[in-house]
């Protein structure tokens, strides 16, 4: 056991004995009436001031009382020990149906007792209305539960009342609460983004002069924009967060660019092909993107949406429904962006297919362009990084000045030519290879073969 898992554990031993503390006296006071509702307020908490684990820090950090602590105690406890919940499943032998007020609902595949905001309010109110509704504003979504991501109301239906929605812990908070690792999310049905990194360097990277101040001034934001936004006056004046649009032909650095970023500052990048987002069904589209931005919320992440013009391509006249509903999926989509307080970064790899009336929403647009030939000579020169030589009669510069290619075509080339090197069990880069290479790169781009 990690010392993280240790600290948690002990932490949530103690949490577990006073609730099960709760759970006897709730019992006493509704049910046998041999005590009064003063009672719960003189329930003794364990005390965390002294405790290094990442729950004993979380309850420092907001001051949690025991509504608080027993609501986070609850959206963990079916993960930690769903058993003690048992007893919430007792009928009411009147009616023959479940105590209503115990509230909770029946896990499909668990079967255990998955408690619900309602099983909250009953065991720190009762039957004690006006503290029923105080204790409302623990789901509300200004309080820090929900502002920070820890932990929500999952309602079942729209249709059902408030409370009725099971306690959800998100799954970055139950990690944390427990192992006391992050967690980091990747594509599944209900987080339609993946997480991307990358191993090399700035050194790696080669774009003209343009497109190096473009990244400067989004390091920038990323140092200095956040305080700027919080702590001067100036901050009432901007929108939250970073928006910028990067254009360019395939293989010219859009995508490693913004690994990069997420390297040098520590940041996680999600990328979200957003060709893959848009449905055809109507509220799909909204749905999918709801679930990304609703986890990226208060983490620091970069959002990369590839495929930008999938959404934002220029717009036609609206005509039928289907016209309007796309124009509805844009407006969706530009209100989350422009509502995430981090990083987002869309991509084309065509500028002129973006509709002009978007570009006023970007603070950057950063086009990226195919290298020319002293960038391409560079590459041809480097990419190797001493560890294979090309054969004798191989110019570079006749290379690159005659091939008009992407650093990402250049990297594919070499690496078909070392494949080939490393079968014939030697370390040298032979002119056939390279002339192969160039022929598989242009079938796959439709052009004509010409060696």
């Amino acid at each position: 056991m990690t010392k993280a898992n240790f600290s948690n554990a002990v932490c949530l031993e103690k949490e577990i004995q006073w609730f099960q503390e709760l759970l006897i006296l709730r019992g006493k006071i509704t049910f046998e009436q041999s005590q009064t509702e003063a009672e719960i307020d003189k329930l003794h908490l364990p005390d965390f001031s002294d405790s290094d684990s990442v729950y004993g820090k979380l309850v420092r950090r907001h001051q949690m009382g025991l509504p608080e602590r027993l609501v986070l105690l609850l959206a963990l406890m079916p993960h930690i020990k769903p058993h003690l919940l048992d007893i919430l499943h007792i009928k009411n032998q009147t009616y023959d149906v479940p105590f209503t007020e115990f509230g909770g609902v029946k896990g499909e595949k668990h079967r255990g007792f998955l408690p619900t905001g309602e099983t909250a309010v009953f065991l720190l109110a009762g039957s004690n209305l006006e503290k029923r509704f105080e204790l409302i504003r623990l789901f509300d979504p200004s309080h820090y539960f929900h502002r920070e991501g820890i932990l929500t109301l999952e309602q079942q239906s729209r249709d059902e009342p408030f409370l009725s929605g099971v306690l959800k812990i998100s799954k970055e908070y139950l990690s944390l609460l427990t192992t006391g690792e992050g967690y980091k999310p990747d594509f599944d049905l209900d987080f339609p983004a993946k997480r991307i990194i990358t191993d090399q360097e700035w050194s790696d990277l080669v774009i003209n002069e343009e497109v190096l101040q473009g990244i400067a001034e989004i390091k920038n934001w990323l140092m200095h924009g956040q305080r700027l936004k919080r702590d001067f006056k100036f901050g009432r004046r901007i929108k939250p967060g970073f928006r910028a649009l990067f254009t360019g032909p395939p293989g010219t650095g859009k995508t490693l660019t913004a690994t990069l970023l997420g390297k040098a500052c520590d940041l996680d990048v999600y990328r979200i092909d957003l060709s893959q987002v848009v449905s055809k069904y109507i509220g799909e589209t909204e749905k999918n993107l709801s679930r990304i931005f609703d986890r990226a919320d208060h983490k620091d992440w970069i959002l990369f949406f590839d495929e930008a013009d999938a959404i934002f391509g220029k717009r036609t006249q609206v005509s039928d429904s289907h016209d309007r509903y796309a124009n509805q999926e844009v407006s969706y989509l530009l209100q989350r962006v422009e509502d995430f307080n981090g990083l987002v970064i869309l991509c084309s790899n065509y500028k002129n297919n973006i509709d002009e009336a978007f570009f006023r929403r970007f603070q950057l647009v950063v086009d990226f362009t195919l290298p020319d030939y002293y960038q391409r000579l560079k590459i041809w020169e480097t990419a190797l990084l001493d560890e294979f030589t090309y054969d004798t009669d191989i110019d570079l510069k006749e290379l690159a000045e005659k091939h008009e290619l992407s650093a990402a075509t250049i990297i594919n080339v070499l690496h078909f030519c070392l494949l080939k090197s490393l079968e014939r069990e030697e370390k040298i880069i032979r002119s056939k290879d390279i002339v192969q290479a160039l022929r598989l790169e242009r079938i796959k781009e439709g052009k004509s073969i010409v060696s």
